[in-house]
């Protein structure tokens, strides 16, 4: 029996903000989207995996989510890890560095962790 790796799901607050944010600091843009009365999913990725992140928007969820101390997070490669500390420097996300181990945290709108690290490590 083998298994792949489908999607990462997080809840959101504001699914326009949230979609902007995965654009801008990270290049992930819309796959496909379920719309319901209750809710909207929107699926994100890139051509460079085919692993993808799930943003879930509830309509009766109008307060922020408790994400405990985010010990849980997403992670990134990169091919230009000096480039996308810049950018990321510039958007104000950066909310934790370990220059000893070569990573560094992003975190988005509704508080989750995003950690960046170069592909050649």
């Amino acid at each position: 029996m083998k298994f792949k790796m489908a999607h990462e799901n997080y809840n959101v607050k504001n699914l326009e903000v949230s979609m902007n944010f995965y654009r801008e600091a990270l290049g992930l843009k819309e796959i496909s989207r379920k719309t319901s009365d209750d809710f909207i999913i929107v699926y994100m990725g890139n051509d460079e995996s085919s692993f993808q992140l799930e943003l879930t928007w509830l309509k009766d969820h109008p307060q922020e989510y408790n994400l405990g101390e985010c010990e849980f997070h997403l992670a990134f490669t990169t091919d230009d890890c000096e480039a996308a500390y810049k950018k990321h420097s510039e958007m104000g996300c950066i909310c934790f560095e370990n220059r000893e181990m070569g990573v560094y945290f992003i975190q988005d709108p509704d508080g989750y962790w995003i950690e960046i690290y170069s592909e050649k490590q």
